[in-house]
Formats: C-alpha cells, structure tokens, sequence
C-alpha cells in the first residue's frame, strides 16, 4: 500500500501491548479446502491482548459496552480484517512470518506488494526500490549490485547534519535466485548513519525487531504467497506496484524494451490462473487506473473487484462526484482511499462521514480503505497522515475503536488494512461483520 505514514519515535512501544500470546479463543474447527475438496484444519485465530487494551481504553458509552460484550468470542477469520504487508506493525513486511502473523489474528484477506526482479519473475515487496530499508542487502555482497550504493551522513564541524545517509537498492538490481538469499528486515533506515550497520537500524519507537533475527524475515515470490495464503485459507489481495525502472522494462540488456506494463499486469493475474485461485477470492489492486483498466477489459473475472487506489496526499487531492461517478461508468467497482479521506469532524466534535464517503456511495462504489494500527501513539493528538481531517476528535488509544464503527457503520467500507489485524477482527466479529 501507499508508503507515507507518521512514526513518532517518541512513542512509547510498552504502551501498546501488542505482543501476541495466548489465544483470545481457537476455532479449531475443520471445513472444507474449495480449491481442491480437501478437508483441513481451519487456522487458529489468536488476539493477543491489544484488543482487549484498546477497548478498556475508551471513553465509557454504548460502543465501549457493546465491545466488552464480545471479549469472550468466539473470534472467527473475518474478510472486514485485511493484513496490509501482513502484521507490519511488529513482522518485517511481506515476509511468510508477517503473513502467518496476520491470519493468525483473523485477517481474512492478506496484500502481496507485486513486484519483479532482473529476471522478471515476481516477489512480494512494497515497492521494487525498497530492499535498502526492508532487507539486510547492504550487509551482503549483493550490495555492489544496488543502483545507488550506500553513502554515509555527512557532518559539519559542530556535528550537524549536512546530508543525509542515501542508498537505493531494487529487486530489478538482482535476479529471483540472489533474492532469495536475503532477509527482511523491519522497513526503517537511519539518516544519521554513518555505516551500513548504523544506516539498517532506525525501527520507530512503537514497533519492534524481535522477529526480524537472522532466523526470520524469510521472503516470498509472488507464486509462494498464493501458495501459502492458500494453505491458511485466506483471500488475497495482490497490489502491482509502480515500476522504479523504465517501462517497457529492458530484461535482456540488449537497448530494448520487452516487458511492457501489460505484459506485468497480465503475469500477476496468470499466476493466479495457473495456481487455480478463483477470481472472487482475488482483490487485485493498483494505484494505476491504466492496470485496473486493463484488468477489467482483459481478465474480467478478475477485473470485477479490482480495487483503484486513491494515492491522494491531502482532502484537495481528492477526485469530487463526477470523477468518482466516471470511475462507475467505465467498470470501477471498488476504489481504496486513504484512511482520512473517509471521514470529517461535525461542528460537535464528532466523527462522520466526509464529503468524498458520500459520493463515493453516492456513485455506486464500494470502498477498502488504509492503514489503521499505523501511526504510533493517538492521544499526543498529532497522527500525521492518516488521521489528519479527524486529528481533533482523536483523544485517547480506544478510540480507534470509534474510527472503526463510523467507517463500518456510517461509511459502509467493504473492509480495512491495518498493520496489526487483530484490532479490525476484535471489531468485526463482535458486529457480525463478513
């Protein structure tokens, strides 16, 4: 998903409880595998406690009532919980481990970032020029390989920072096999490096690198997330990123571009065709109309749910009624904005719908929105990004929990990512959600 969020590093990461223990409660029921008509286990759904804490935190009411209800189950998979790069709050991002973490809270549907290595065959990252910040490449040899090598933070002489540690390494710098061989890591870098070691550190203050040891972060290709979510029993949502290289994409070296955007698109979803992964159980997706076009008009089974990202910055940014009755009009039925595009403040200090929610419903859309669980603290009231139309209402960490019931009740959203999955689960189970 969209890359911008607001970590404070003065968080304080004990105050979340988000460890994940026991099992709030364990469906171990068996149902039945409709790929194949084998009959499994189903996967366990396990809480942890920060549910729990959020609900205790908020403010005494009807909802606050309603939730307590619930604390004793029984929690069942839920598609309203979507695992947005798995469990990124505390998993490296897009490794087996964040997503194992994320149907393990009841996440539904679980995101693959798709993106494609020298050798063009495809990997699940967020972005293809991410691997400085969310593997350990630049401690390895294949770091003479990354299109920008590492190049320290510069100092004057009162020990200022003039320039910033850079360094910028692709999955197109390195084919599928050499991939493989790396590690993920928490995504963060460290500005003030001066070496590789220093520059691979910078994990904000609310997460965690417990789980990213030398015995973790294992990373997936494409095919290998079907695979797995499949064995979950999970939906997936596969999200085509935007190349870092020019497209079409020169693979052979040769001057000439051969792997047109197209040609990109149409391999994500045949790689679900060849896995026999029905199109109702895939919500691909992109920031690029071109691709949710191209996927509607070519692979229409796919193309049906195929989500447009909305990768608007601010509440100017966002496309007004016409636009979004234009996106109805040429086969869009599910757009994806972001978190605060959804919802405003009424003149009561309350939390409602906005003005983009309305029409959006108005046009006939269903909407998926993002990221919950992805900013830190609340209650320091400055939430950055994703909460920015709402950031007067937000007092306290429960009333997350609010935001959750408007977007579910008043907005009327399909489902949500969110960077811990258990939160959105606690809710949806405890509303009878799908």
């Amino acid at each position: 998903m969209f890359p911008l969020f607001a970590s404070r590093q003065a968080a304080a990461s004990a105050a979340l409880l988000i460890v994940a223990a026991t099992p709030a409660w364990a469906d171990g029921r068996h149902h039945r595998d409709d790929h194949h008509g084998s009959v499994r286990t189903a996967h366990t759904v396990q809480l942890g406690p920060r549910p729990f804490f959020l609900v205790e935190d908020m403010q005494d009411g009807k909802l606050k009532r309603s939730l307590q209800q619930c604390a004793n189950g029984p929690f069942r998979k839920r598609d309203f919980s979507i695992g947005h790069r798995g469990a990124a709050m505390q998993f490296p991002e897009h490794t087996q481990e964040s997503y194992e973490a994320a149907a393990r809270m009841g996440a539904g549907i679980v995101e693959c970032g798709v993106t494609f290595t020298r050798d063009k065959q495809l990997v699940c990252r967020h972005a293809q020029n991410d691997l400085h910040t969310t593997t350990n490449i630049l401690a390895t040899p294949l770091a003479a390989k990354c299109t920008q090598p590492f190049t320290p933070a510069a100092f004057d002489a009162d020990g200022k920072l003039v320039a910033p540690a850079t360094a910028e390494c692709r999955t197109s710098d390195i084919t599928l096999a050499e991939f493989k061989t790396l590690r993920g890591k928490m995504d963060a870098s460290n500005p003030r490096a001066r070496t590789v070691a220093e520059y691979l550190g910078g994990t904000a203050s609310f997460r965690t690198d417990l789980y990213a040891g030398p015995s973790s972060g294992t990373l997936m290709t494409h095919k290998e997330s079907i695979a797995l979510f499949k064995k979950l029993g999970v939906k997936m949502t596969p999200e085509l990123k935007s190349a870092s290289v020019a497209m079409p994409y020169d693979s052979d070296g040769d001057g000439v571009g051969d792997y047109t955007q197209e040609a990109y698109a149409q391999q994500m979803i045949d790689e679900y065709k060849a896995l026999g992964v029905r199109p109702q159980d895939v919500w691909a997706q992109s920031f690029d109309i071109r691709d949710v076009r191209y996927w509607i008009a070519r692979e229409p089974a796919f193309g049906k749910q195929a989500v447009y990202l909305d990768d608007a910055n601010t509440v100017a940014e966002l496309p007004g009624a016409a636009e979004l009755h234009s996106y109805k009009d040429e086969g869009i039925n599910v757009v994806a904005p972001p978190l605060f595009a959804l919802l405003d403040v009424d003149g009561n200090g309350r939390i409602v719908p906005s003005d983009y929610a309305h029409n959006a419903k108005a046009a006939g859309l269903d909407i998926i929105t993002w990221t919950l669980e992805r900013s830190g603290i609340l209650a320091d009231g400055n939430n950055g990004f994703y909460y920015q139309t709402i950031d007067s209402a937000i007092e306290r960490e429960g009333d997350v929990m609010i935001v959750l019931d408007v977007l579910a009740k008043d907005v009327g959203i399909l489902g949500i990512f969110s960077d811990w999955p258990a939160t959105v689960t606690y809710y949806a189970n405890c509303m009878n959600l799908k």
